[in-house]
């Protein structure tokens, strides 16, 4: 048996990679020890690859970095773990060169939970490593699904101590506007979808009626981040165009009426923190001035 750290930061090290798919030496650091000097952390990811538990890749268009992930064998003991059991293990990633084609937008996914992680931290608010969760299976029946870049939750210690939770979309510019816009349809689709049980038709007059898939999961629906990297201000302005175009379609005015939907370039959460006022409300189109993500209405 492998001699994990049950109680220290070797098996959150491990939670967070079999989590979070992969990171860099210094995201982990800053997850899991910010306290301490990046070399314990360094020495700590070297112990795990000598065991077996995760690999790495070396990035050379990145100044030599190196990138984790959990190894099948890390995988499989991490999925044992309670606090990992509620969500199915990630898809491993076969090979190196799998590996660094998955980078760019892996880390751009682990570097935006980091940001949501460190506001946490500097308000006293509640956002632990693990409560970034990417990639989460959300089906819409006949085999499509709705599988968010993550979905966070966030305890906010002020106004009451509010839950809060968000589905979060982190584009780097690979897909044109009209497409990013296009998964607006699909969360409208994932809030009104009511999976019917097999042999049991839909019900009939003072029959209790059958309730969205979401609310098995979720008390009220997370609201919709969309964190835009990979292009200048231009491109930026151009995507939040797109978004707010595509609320004029009458399929999604009921989720549109339930559900915040922000945008905010990645460059202003790591410069101000997510809760800062960096976010530009698309729910509302004609809506100019930019709020926190936490101000919106519903949690």
């Amino acid at each position: 048996m492998v001699k994990v750290d049950a109680g220290g930061r070797d098996r959150l090290a491990l939670a967070v990679l079999a989590q979070y798919r992969m990171a860099t030496t210094e995201q982990m650091h800053r997850v899991i020890a910010p306290g301490v000097r990046i070399e314990q952390t360094r020495r700590r990811l070297a112990k795990l690859r000598s065991e077996g538990l995760i690999d790495r890749v070396t990035l050379p268009q990145a100044g030599r970095m190196r990138a984790w992930f959990a190894s099948q064998y890390g995988v499989q003991i991490a999925s044992e773990w309670p606090e990992l059991r509620e969500w199915p293990p990630p898809k491993l990633i076969a090979d190196h060169t799998a590996a660094r084609l998955r980078a760019g937008h892996a880390l751009a996914v682990a570097e935006t939970g980091l940001a949501f992680l460190q506001d946490a931290r500097r308000r006293g608010d509640v956002c632990r490593p693990l409560d970034w969760i990417p990639e989460v299976y959300h089906p819409l029946g006949g085999g499509e699904a709705v599988i968010p870049d993550a979905l966070l939750y966030y305890r906010s210690c002020g106004d009451g101590g509010s839950m809060l939770r968000a589905f979060v979309e982190v584009d780097r510019a690979t897909m044109g506007p009209e497409r990013l816009a296009a998964k607006l349809g699909a969360y409208a689709r994932l809030h009104a979808y009511v999976p019917t049980p097999i042999g049991r038709p839909r019900p009939n007059f003072g029959q209790q009626p059958l309730e969205e898939d979401w609310r098995r999961r979720y008390a009220l629906f997370p609201r919709l981040l969309f964190v835009l990297d990979g292009t200048g201000p231009t491109g930026i302005a151009t995507r939040i165009q797109a978004l707010r175009a595509a609320t004029s379609a009458l399929a999604l005015s009921s989720f549109l009426r339930d559900v915040p939907v922000l945008a905010a370039p990645l460059t202003d959460l790591l410069r101000n923190g997510p809760s800062a006022p960096v976010w530009h409300p698309i729910h509302v189109p004609d809506q100019d001035h930019k709020v926190g993500w936490m101000q919106s209405r519903h949690a």
